[in-house]
């Protein structure tokens, strides 16, 4: 992968997979630490014990139709790359947090990616799921909450073309 807003797609969709109705995905640049966290957090079905000593291994999935899981491997070795490392944190029926640390002016640092294009995937595709998108640099705070806008919409779908519209402009403007 990349660029870091596509691993946050592949983990997001696992957690879609999982059954999750609201995912969080909080990504902080702390420019003054020289730290860069991303923290995904969903109410899916979780993971047991066993389940979770193996999530790093390339040649373990809990995916049917797939032979490897690459996803959280690749991540982890990512952020391992750029003096970082990854944690993930699971209960049975209570859901995932994945947190991704990375030194962020590190010459092996991926960078961000189109965040905006990879919510606006998410959004679209997913317009049963609620999502927090939450991306913090320095001062400054974007924040956007698909359960906040749905109850705004007072029974427009949010995958209306005109909502999807105005909030792939909100996205492009407070994320350049």
């Amino acid at each position: 992968m990349e660029d870091l807003s596509l691993h946050i797609l592949d983990v997001v969709e696992n957690s879609i997979l999982a059954g999750a109705k609201r995912i969080e995905i909080k990504v902080h640049e702390n420019i003054a630490a020289n730290l860069l966290l991303i923290k995904i957090k969903d109410d899916g079905k979780g993971m047991d014990e066993d389940t979770l000593k193996k999530i790093l291994d390339p040649f373990f999935t809990t995916k049917r139709a797939k032979k490897v899981g690459l996803g959280l491997s690749l991540l982890a070795q990512a952020a391992k790359e750029s003096g970082g490392l990854l944690e993930v944190k699971s209960k049975k029926n209570k859901g995932t947090t994945v947190s991704a640390t990375f030194q962020d002016n590190h010459i092996d640092r991926k960078p961000m990616g189109n965040m905006a294009q990879t919510m606006m995937t998410l959004i679209v595709g997913n317009k049963d799921v609620d999502f927090l998108y939450q991306h913090k640099k320095g001062n400054l705070c974007y924040c956007l909450d698909t359960t906040k806008i749905k109850n705004s919409l007072e029974g427009v779908p949010i995958n209306d073309p005109a909502v999807i519209k105005a909030i792939q402009k909100d996205l492009e403007k407070n994320l350049r």
